[in-house]
């Protein structure tokens, strides 16, 4: 699609050299004009835009400084933007309650995606990464309050803030406004969203601050991808303008502009100059065109501009362009020329076997173990060995897909040979591991670790240790801790937390106890996360105040997780009173206390007493916050089962902030409203998710399939909701049923004994495109049993392939089951007969 046509960015070019300061002539490297064919975009277009324009849209707060930002800005700063943990992995595995129950394939629910969306829940909290948070954190702060405020206002809310507004700043709101005009199709975004971003470079020049690529990359990028050349002949010029010094890299966004437009002569002069301009002062430009054309899939002309430049002259970054040029059009011959002709020239052996793996990696389609059988080839070729940065590539892409154990494979390899691995290579396998839930890996990579003596840092010895728990080793964990002693690595605090926590998620409590003795024995002392755990376990509340008197006389400051744990074990002991008394701790800081109140209303409400838990939570809102999203789903769950107030389970619905924890929330709403029959309510909040997930049709399919699978589990009357709700979700909905939905009514219609709606239903499958299988043939023909037609069962019956046993064993099930019900309803009919006829008798 085009990108929308654009209007007065020319004006806007006065407007940005309005204020500019007088500067002496620079001579930069001209650029190669473009041709007048070619001016397409916002150009033509570009003549009635004034600095009015930029302020029309001062209601909404775009660019018009207004007075009460402040305090607006404040309420997005304190919202609460992070996401939380929670569910918690459901067992499917329940007995049958009866021989005629046919077993779902496969076994979904609701609760099982959302575990596999979330990850690992609790330990996700736990868990190390890389580089994190201080950089997502900023930018989705920017773009709240661009969203909310404006660029502009929110530059000027900074400041009144005491945030000076820097290139950071200005940064993430140029990145705000790139977004939109990707995301638009309407004309008017569009150019609003680009004189915001010509507003912002003009007020980065005003400042004081450079133009550099950090900042400019990003618009010149999304100008190349429009093809907007006219456009980005008057942003260029602005920018050399204000920053002589980075003529040479434009070179690259031009070189990607004239490619998205297809222009045949500018590639074809380009190309050339890259080949035939031997001055110094132009070799900067020419790399900068090479690497964009080396990302391109013009095979040809890439190929011409390799076999004529002298690669050897080239940055190593460039050269790796090539190889990754090389390696997508499969040119294996160029490449092998070129590298014959590097290690003859006695170029950099580690550099070389850098381009090799470069190479290997970027051909498509290519299996793991060919991508490796390929990098050792060429190695042998040049008689050369791999680098320990290129055995280090290849585990990193090993990694990034899955593939752990090819990766330790050639961490093995590499280790063979001399080379020590890096720390956060192997924290990276580790991530991978965690990610994947490859568990079972920690005995390999603690073998690993132990044979080449690699080098380890604490998160690592945690990690090795929390996998064993994962896979209930707890004697391996041992083992490890073992291990890392005799190799001299200090024992963490953590390691210990790790395997406690690991017994008490088992329900071993002494064993849990018990590693506080080897936490003593190692001169390990505990940390308020120990205390935690351990507070969190007890069973009497004499435990709770024991543990909270030795983290006392241990000097450790209680946290808002001891608190939070004080409450649900004083709860789990009946001592709700004292739960409630928690909340008194002058401790506590009161950033926490609103998390520690919904701890209080969930741990209440679990526990009996609902009108209590509303009432804290009554309290809450008045105070001016939220419910924290676990709590409020924990309360949902409790009024749906004690038949609480719709329109009170909407509005606690509304205020969850957490995707995840509203997606639950609104699952057990929908479910309470199919088993109430409100059948208004229910497509209402069907509506609310097919609106967040548009664009994910597991999730939605998942979603129907569990609460089709109440409505078959309920009583007989809900079946009418259930057929309802069918033709809702085609009708209202636009979306098709999927086959576990069909497969729950038609059990429903077997449990109702309703022979027409089970045929309609049976229908819907042909319509829907889903072929009959064995189950639906074992739930059709349970269906007619159940209402009586044995002759279409008999017919049914012979559609049924005999050669699994456990599908014998549900026929005969399903005939003992319903015959001995016919039975019977023949035997209590013949003694109403006969109790009929003696009455007459009687009578006579």
């Amino acid at each position: 699609m085009r990108a929308p046509t654009a209007r007065n960015l020319c004006t806007l070019a006065a407007l940005f050299r309005s204020r500019s300061i007088s500067k002496p002539n620079t001579k930069v490297e001209p650029f190669i004009k473009p041709s007048p064919e070619f001016d397409v975009g916002f150009g033509s277009e570009l003549q009635h835009f004034s600095e009015h324009d930029l302020a029309r849209d001062s209601s909404r707060g775009d660019f018009v400084d207004e007075d009460g930002g402040t305090a607006e800005m404040s309420a997005l700063l304190c919202s609460k933007q992070d996401k939380g943990f929670g569910y918690e992995e459901v067992d499917h595995e329940e007995k049958r309650k009866s021989a005629v129950e046919i077993p779902w394939m496969p076994d979904l629910c609701h609760g099982n995606l959302l575990v596999k969306r979330k990850g690992v829940v609790r330990e996700r909290k736990h868990k190390w990464i890389f580089k994190y948070s201080s950089d997502d954190r900023f930018d989705r702060l920017i773009k709240v309050c661009a969203a909310k405020l404006g660029t502009t206002k929110t530059v000027n809310v900074f400041g009144h803030l005491g945030r000076k507004t820097g290139v950071k700043e200005y940064n993430a709101l140029l990145k705000v406004c790139i977004e939109k005009a990707r995301a638009t199709d309407d004309e008017h975004i569009a150019v609003n969203e680009m004189s915001k971003a010509f507003h912002l470079l003009k007020s980065m020049r005003d400042s004081g601050y450079p133009l550099e690529e950090q900042t400019y990359g990003q618009l010149l990028w999304y100008i190349s991808d429009m093809g907007l050349v006219q456009e980005f002949q008057l942003f260029s010029d602005v920018i050399k303008a204000e920053n002589p010094g980075s003529a040479s890299r434009l070179g690259y966004y031009e070189m990607l502009l004239w490619l998205r437009v297809d222009n045949e002569e500018m590639i074809r002069d380009i190309c050339e100059f890259i080949t035939v301009d031997d001055r110094e002062n132009t070799s900067a430009l020419r790399v900068s065109y090479l690497m964009a054309l080396c990302e391109s899939d013009r095979k040809k002309q890439v190929l011409d501009v390799v076999k004529n430049v002298d690669i050897k002259l080239l940055s190593a970054e460039c050269i790796v362009n090539i190889f990754q040029s090389l390696g997508r059009l499969q040119q294996e011959s160029v490449a092998d020329d070129i590298l014959l002709d590097l290690r003859a020239r006695d170029y950099d052996e580690d550099k070389i076997s850098n381009f090799i793996v470069s190479y290997a990696l970027s051909i498509p389609n290519l299996a793991v173990e060919d991508i490796i059988a390929k990098v050792n080839n060429m190695h042998e070729l040049l008689e050369l060995l791999p680098s320990s940065s290129s055995y280090e590539k290849l585990i990193l892409h090993c990694c990034g897909l899955d593939k752990v154990g090819d990766a330790l494979d050639i961490v093995e390899q590499m280790c063979d040979a001399g080379f020590n691995l890096s720390t956060g290579v192997l924290q990276f396998i580790l991530q991978i591991c965690e990610e994947s839930f490859e568990y079972i890996l920690v005995h390999r990579i603690h073998s690993i670790i132990c044979r080449y003596h690699l080098a380890l840092n604490g998160e690592i010895c945690r990690c090795l240790v929390h996998f064993c728990v994962r896979i209930k080793d707890f004697e391996g964990a041992y083992k490890i801790i073992g291990d890392l002693e005799e190799m001299n690595v200090k024992l963490k605090t953590n390691m210990y937390n790790a395997i406690m926590a690991g017994y008490f998620r088992e329900k071993n409590i002494s064993a849990g106890l018990r590693v506080v003795k080897h936490m003593q024995d190692a001169n390990v002392p505990p940390n308020s996360q120990t205390f935690c755990y351990l507070i969190h376990n007890c069973e009497t509340e004499e435990d709770i105040m024991k543990y909270c008197d030795e983290m006392k006389q241990s000097g450790i400051q209680p946290t808002k997780q001891v608190f939070m744990a004080l409450v649900n074990s004083y709860a789990a002991c009946g001592k709700l009173e004292k739960a409630k008394q928690v909340l008194l701790d002058p401790n506590i800081p009161d950033k926490n206390i609103n998390e520690i109140k919904s701890v209080l209303v969930a741990a209440l409400a679990s526990h009996g007493q609902l009108s209590e838990a509303l009432l804290v939570y009554e309290q809450i809102k008045k105070a001016g916050h939220k419910l924290e999203p676990k709590a409020a789903t924990s309360l949902i769950e409790e009024l749906t089962q004690h038949n609480g107030e719709l329109d009170r389970l909407l509005l606690l619905l509304k205020e969850v902030s957490d995707l995840d924890y509203w997606v639950d929330g609104c699952f057990k709403v929908i479910v309470y409203c199919a088993r109430n029959k409100n059948l208004s309510s229910t497509i209402l909040l069907f509506k609310q998710l097919k609106d967040t997930f548009r664009n994910d049709e597991m999730v939605m399919e998942a979603l129907f399939d569990g609460v089709f699978s109440a409505i078959a589990e309920s009583e007989s009357t809900h079946l009418q909701i259930g057929l309802d709700l069918l033709w809702a979700i085609k009708d209202e909905l636009g979306l098709w049923p999927s086959r576990q939905c069909l497969d729950f009514l038609l059990s429903a219609c077997a449990n109702a004994g309703d022979l027409n709606n089970a045929r309609l239903i049976w229908r819907e499958y042909e319509i829907a495109g889903f072929p009959y299988n064995v189950l639906s043939y074992l739930r059709m023909y349970q269906a007619l049993l159940a209402a009586g037609d044995v002759r279409s069962a008999s017919f049914m019956l012979k559609k049924i392939p005999r050669d699994d046993a456990e599908v014998c064993s549900v026929i005969i099930a399903c005939q003992e089951t319903y015959c001995a019900l016919d039975s019977l309803g023949e035997k209590k009919k013949q003694g109403e007969s006969k109790g009929k006829k003696s009455k007459k008798k009687s009578k006579t």
